[in-house]
């Protein structure tokens, strides 16, 4: 049963399992190659329609979001050349991911939207105001997962030089002070009065201009009066020490992608220390895992999908994929050899998931171009609907997560599965969701809070009780 009439409270020991579709703006992701698949749609992703019924699918489903990765170079570390990306349809080609989230708004009621931003590119002035404009047009239904730029592709791209991995955090802290600035502090409560009878649309006296110096110099008033959220909800996805130091002190959600248990309950356990270490609960971060979900009615329908996913996928183009990701050309390796360790500047949470923290299992080359479970990756699961109601269950009472990624398969089929056949049994266990929350996304994934930043939340400190160290409003 889904409905929207009733709602399952949560508690501790029977935590309300939150779920995300995990998407992305290109014919494929995580699994390379299964936009050829004749059932799927994922051709058809540079076409409106595409994701709105995505989004109506999802808010069948009482899905909270669609999380929408991004990218803005290409993977083309693979035998120094994008070539098998490119014949994968894998993350590339790729589209601006904040133009659909309007017409997916506007086609649902509840749902809410993630999207991947750069920190290390997209100037923050101008960022800010499209987060404004998509907070306005989706009643405060948007967050930001806020990345830094670790592909020597995109650097090339905007005309820079890279930069080192923990400095990129360094540099998205300036990053971050200007947006909650321009977010919480240019304006005052009230200022936009909307009177008609004066015929003043906003007060002067209760708008400020925001300057900054160094690195992110700004001298400008916040271009949109402020939105439902002010600063929208906050993803961050960094899994190494800087990272979780970085989520710890600005992440309302973050985002992880590993396969062991283990390894998944500390890095939770981080999540939740660096939370504290900046002034906050240590329930303050939600915290989700990618997961492949292969279902159907019976394990032996799920096991024929599965197949016919290992038959579509692209072992080379998956290859080309983590080639990018962790900044190795996987192309030196024999097809049984083993991943091995080696620091980069790249994803190294990955990396670590694969050698490092996979429970002792070893990862070779042929597992990585297979679609399969794969230690070190995402989780996965294939099954009937107990069977995988089981897992997720499973992951959530053993880890501390608090929901998951779903990473697309055949879709639509995929996502539609899960919602017909997995969110019904989880509601029987009163495990998910009967009924949206009001509100905004904030609001919906935190009810006792309200729609703006909660007050141990470091945006919080910039609001107009008082300037923030380090720069001066007029």
């Amino acid at each position: 049963m889904i409905s929207k009439e009733t709602t399952v409270d949560s508690n501790v020991a029977n935590k309300e399992i939150l779920t995300n579709a995990f998407y992305m703006a290109t014919p494929s992701q995580s699994w390379t190659g299964l936009w050829a698949h004749p059932g799927s749609d994922a051709m058809s992703y540079n076409r409106l329609g595409f994701w709105t019924d995505l989004a109506r699918t999802a808010e069948r489903g009482l899905i909270d979001g669609i999380f929408l990765a991004d990218g803005l170079g290409i993977h083309d570390v693979y035998r120094g050349s994008p070539d098998a990306i490119m014949r994968a349809g894998g993350m590339f080609p790729v589209n601006d991911p904040m133009m659909m989230i309007p017409a997916m708004a506007a086609a649902t009621s509840d749902l809410c939207f993630g999207v991947t931003a750069n920190s290390s590119y997209e100037p923050p002035y101008l960022l800010a105001r499209r987060f404004s404009t998509l907070d306005h047009l989706t009643e405060g239904r948007v967050s930001w997962n806020v990345v830094t730029g670790f592909q020597p592709s995109a650097a090339r791209a905007m005309g820079v030089e890279p930069v080192r991995h923990d400095q990129r955090y360094d540099v998205a802290e300036e990053y971050m002070d200007l947006m909650y600035r321009l977010w919480e502090q240019s304006w005052e409560d009230g200022a936009a009065v909307r009177d008609r009878e004066r015929r003043v649309f906003t007060d002067p006296a209760r708008v400020h201009r925001i300057r900054t110096e160094g690195r992110y110099a700004c001298e400008a008033f916040h271009p949109c009066e402020p939105s439902p959220q002010r600063t929208p909800f906050i993803y961050s996805a960094g899994a190494s020490a800087r990272g979780m130091r970085f989520a710890g002190t600005h992440a309302e959600a973050a985002f992880m992608s590993v396969s062991d248990k283990g390894h998944a309950s500390r890095i939770v356990d981080g999540y939740r220390k660096a939370a504290v270490d900046a002034g906050r609960g240590a329930d303050s971060v939600k915290v989700f895992n990618a997961i492949t979900v292969v279902v159907a009615p019976t394990e032996a329908e799920a096991r024929d999908i599965e197949a016919q996913c290992r038959e579509f996928s692209d072992g080379e183009g998956n290859l080309a994929m983590l080639s990018g990701f962790i900044g190795q050309d996987l192309s030196k390796y024999g097809w049984d050899d083993p991943v091995e360790h080696v620091e980069s500047d790249a994803m190294q949470s990955v990396l670590d998931a694969m050698t490092r923290e996979n429970g002792g299992r070893t990862v070779r080359i042929r597992d990585i171009a297979s679609f399969s479970g794969l230690a070190g990756s995402e989780a996965y699961v294939v099954g009937s609907p107990s069977q995988v109601c089981d897992e997720l269950i499973s992951w959530v009472d053993g880890t501390g997560i608090d929901g998951f990624n779903l990473v697309r398969t055949i879709e639509p089929g995929g996502l539609r599965s899960f919602t017909e056949l997995v969110v019904p049994e989880l509601q029987d266990r009163g495990r998910y969701k009967t009924a949206y929350r009001p509100g905004t996304f904030r609001e919906k994934l935190f009810p006792d809070g309200g729609p703006h930043l909660p007050a141990d939340h470091i945006g919080s400190r910039y609001r107009r009780t008082g300037v923030a160290a380090g720069g001066s409003a007029s």
